[in-house]
């Protein structure tokens, strides 16, 4: 049986190591040594002033709304996880589509203006399987319009732009260090600001709101991680190198073995690096697909159409939108295993499936 993603797990021996240091501080959670760590290991790592580590990628982009007082409108994707929608809907405010770009599956920045209105307070993007957005079109619109920008960065740990981290653009970003990620604490995931009062203030809304032992600074939620989180992603950031080769060299091999396919891959933003996050392919129609996908399942292989189906006509909670571009690409777009002791071997495998099924 392959998967579509496993977890890369270090050496248990140094994960034990560590919590058994925890075992003698009895010091669980509450931004222990180890989350502390964690953080300054990552802004050095990452190359950025201000980051802070909390429960979850959801979480962090909550509470990125709040700590940047969103309410109204928020211009975002459709082709994304729903928590980026979700997120939006949770605060209170109103997620508002914009179509995607056929080449990159980014939303589109052309036609974000016209989605502007006198409610409109934010832009919520997307860096779909880790590849930058047009963040220099969408700072360009931000500022004409004075909206405020978040990013979605989940899948972009370790993307640079223009010779500077990815989570240097916009207001806010977020990312998310869930298992099935490149770089993962079990959950977990960061918040990114240059404003160095934003960052105070979430770190207010990280912790209840609370700024003294009897005192509140603002509307908060219970948004730290563990120790037990932490430890792990500590150790896993030693490896980053050795993950990212390895799936990079995967990743070159489905290229390779997969010149014939009647499928494209995204196009990825010029000026940055790719981090291997996800292998997707976008199908020549849905009917290719469908024979791909049940032609792995029959042999144990498991793939996701991810993301599938749109966000703008699948969520109940929201009025269904017709967005053409967005809605053909969720249909056809499927994501290949990918993971660090996937064997070139077992590509090879998969590729020799999938083009079997294509010319029969």
């Amino acid at each position: 049986m392959i998967p579509v993603t496993k977890p890369f797990l270090p050496p248990q021996d140094k994960y034990l190591a560590l919590i058994d240091g925890i075992w003698k501080r009895q010091w669980l959670t509450n931004m222990g040594p180890l989350a502390s760590e964690l953080e300054m290991n990552l802004k050095e790592y990452l190359n950025i002033k201000h980051l802070l580590y909390v429960t979850n990628g959801t979480v962090a982009l909550q509470m990125a709304l709040k700590g940047l007082n969103i309410t109204g409108e928020v211009i975002t994707t459709p082709f994304s996880f729903v928590a980026t929608t979700s997120s939006i809907v949770w605060e209170g405010c109103t997620p508002v589509f914009v179509d995607i770009d056929p080449k990159s599956l980014n939303i589109d920045a052309s036609k974000i203006e016209e989605a502007i209105t006198d409610k409109t307070q934010a832009i919520l993007a997307t860096h779909v399987y880790g590849n930058p957005c047009d963040v220099e079109a969408i700072e360009k619109i931000a500022i004409k319009h004075n909206l405020k920008v978040i990013y979605d960065g989940a899948h972009a740990f370790g993307v640079v732009v223009n010779g500077k981290s990815i989570f240097e653009y916009g207001d806010v970003s977020t990312c998310s260090l869930h298992a099935t990620k490149l770089y993962h604490s079990t959950e977990g995931g960061l918040l990114i600001t240059k404003d160095g009062d934003l960052l105070k203030k979430l770190a207010y809304i990280r912790n209840f709101g609370i700024s003294g032992f009897d005192s509140f600074a603002e509307l908060g939620i219970n948004g730290k991680n563990s120790e037990f989180h932490a430890a792990m992603g500590l150790l896993n950031l030693n490896y980053i190198s050795e993950i990212s080769s390895q799936r990079k060299k995967l990743s070159e091999r489905y290229n390779l073995k997969l010149k014939s396919l009647k499928a494209f891959r995204p196009s990825w933003h010029l000026g940055s690096n790719e981090n291997y996050s996800y292998y997707s392919l976008v199908f020549e129609s849905e009917e290719l697909l469908l024979k791909v996908k049940s032609t792995l399942d029959g042999n144990e292989i498991f793939t996701r159409r991810y993301f599938y189906p749109s966000l703008a006509n699948s969520l109940p909670y929201l009025k269904a939108q017709d967005l053409k571009i967005t809605n053909s690409i969720a249909n056809r777009v499927l994501c290949l295993p990918l993971y660090h002791d996937l064997t070139v071997e077992e590509v090879d495998l998969i590729c020799r499936l999938i083009l079997r099924t294509q010319n029969n």
